[in-house]
């Protein structure tokens, strides 16, 4: 017993310890949002309420509307997306296909979210891939405007999603008993009722596992809407950046953070509020 406590807390200490520079810094953090800005200095005043009751502007709104939005509208593509490529890379009896489908999926994880945007601003420039292709194919005079746009940030943030989506549901499906299925089939259900009814409801645990995870990812990204969006579309993590590194105004940088975060935490609760149901018919 002894030898299992000491190697527990071995285990256990770095984990606390990163926990708790994590509280210091969010407690940093907070600290500086209820503190009045000083302009032209990086010196902070006074306790003050006033960069909480500032963001309410339409700014501020509009970015915390359009951060919602693009989080969700990943979400959903991601999952449409990531769901078949995992599905295959379980089911797939073929070896070759399988490491294809899995090398794939998995290989844009170890290029980094950096390399990963800036590709897309090769393939969504106005001579980019894409409107590269348009043109000789005759489809299009004039190039299409993808950068800067609600779109390419879209598409960019899908592409650093997936891998992880399809890492959490091919998981999640290589756990589900092949003989309910089986059952199902021999009752006199097709491939598609199975799916629907069997297949699909089983792996709903993985599914509420990889939409909360991207989610809160999409929420929090910077650098894809940051390159990609070129501060065209604003979003928290990017008006944060600007408050703080562009106007030095770290104090309402602070709160915006501090809101951000709170606003991700109702999300998700409200997201879990609403999958209670799925969670239980997946657990069953």
């Amino acid at each position: 017993m002894d030898t299992r406590s000491g190697l527990r807390a071995w285990l256990v200490s770095p984990a606390v310890l990163v926990a708790f520079c994590i509280c210091v810094a969010l407690m940093t953090v907070f600290q500086y949002s209820l503190r009045a800005y000083v302009p032209g200095s990086l010196d902070v005043g006074g306790l003050t309420l006033a960069n909480f009751t500032g963001l309410n502007k339409p700014i501020y709104l509009g970015a915390f509307w359009n951060t919602l939005l693009l989080s969700a509208e990943t979400t959903v593509l991601s999952l449409l997306v990531a769901y078949p490529l995992a599905y295959a890379m379980v089911r797939v009896r073929n070896r070759a296909l399988k490491s294809f489908i899995l090398i794939v999926s998995v290989t844009p994880l170890f290029l980094g979210e950096i390399v990963r945007t800036y590709s897309w601003i090769i393939v969504l420039g106005n001579n980019g891939f894409i409107n590269t292709m348009l043109r000789k194919l005759g489809l299009s005079e004039w190039p299409l405007e993808l950068m800067f746009t609600h779109l390419g940030v879209l598409v960019a943030l899908v592409h650093v999603t997936i891998p992880i989506v399809v890492l959490m549901l091919a998981t999640a499906i290589s756990h589900i008993d092949r003989d309910y299925e089986k059952a199902a089939q021999s009752l006199g259900a097709g491939p598609i009722r199975t799916f629907l009814t069997v297949t699909l409801p089983l792996s709903m645990p993985g599914i509420l596992a990889s939409v909360t995870t991207a989610f809160a990812w999409t929420f929090s990204a910077f650098a894809t809407p940051q390159m990609i969006g070129g501060g065209r579309v604003p979003t928290v993590s990017t008006l944060v950046y600007q408050l703080g590194f562009s106007s030095m105004n770290f104090p309402l940088a602070a709160s915006l953070s501090v809101a951000g975060l709170a606003l991700t935490a109702v999300a998700l609760w409200l997201l879990g509020r609403m999958t209670r149901r799925l969670k239980a018919v997946g657990g069953h």
